[in-house]
């Protein structure tokens, strides 16, 4: 993601990012990727904001990279104790790097046109039989949030297709619906699954 727009949204509200408490749904996936990882497992948080679910997943034993495009999320995590960088999903450049890759809703601000690309290059990154996390927000179309945000919203079955296509196998769903930083209530849809 390098939507300026975006990232200058993101900048300005560091403080009220990390408030926004996690639905339920998420706090479980979150506990379930890092089990199903294991202790010791090399992951990448992609898109990681402030490092809150790195500082999380670390606690669990997995060693972590973290990498966002807001540089005042990178220095929050930096700050934290998180192996935080500056990039964007085309930084995705590995092979057979990492046990998982946890992208919880970072890559619904992608341009649609680029979403296949980015699962191809996490697909690549990650070991076989890797997992995979992806939290995005169900819905049609791309448009700005009241931030300002970029945003790509896709159905359940547009994105099983995505990930097949990159060449992954859907484990299985979740959905909710959560409150974010901008207000508004919106359905998501976390999903597992494996290289």
């Amino acid at each position: 993601m390098s939507d300026k727009r975006t990232i200058d949204a993101y900048t300005n509200r560091v403080n009220e990012y990390l408030a926004i408490p996690l639905p339920a749904e998420q706090l479980k996936t979150r506990q379930d990727f890092a089990d199903a990882v294991g202790a010791g497992g090399y992951v990448l948080d992609l898109g990681s904001g402030p490092g809150s679910d790195s500082g999380f997943l670390m606690r669990q034993g997995l060693k972590v990279r973290a990498l966002d495009a807001t540089p005042a999320f990178v220095e929050h995590a930096r700050q934290n104790g998180v192996d935080a960088h500056l990039g964007t999903f085309d930084d995705v450049t590995e092979t057979a790097e990492y046990d998982g890759v946890y992208a919880s809703f970072s890559l619904l601000h992608a341009p649609r046109a680029d979403f296949t690309r980015h699962l191809k290059a996490i697909h690549t990154a990650l070991k076989p039989g890797g997992q995979l996390f992806l939290g995005m927000k169900l819905g049609t179309g791309e448009h700005r949030d009241d931030l300002d945000r970029y945003y790509t919203y896709y159905s359940e079955a547009e994105i099983r297709e995505a990930l097949t296509q990159a060449g992954f196998t859907v484990d299985r769903t979740v959905e909710g619906v959560g409150k974010g930083l901008a207000g508004s209530y919106d359905g998501f849809i976390l999903v597992f699954a494996h290289a």
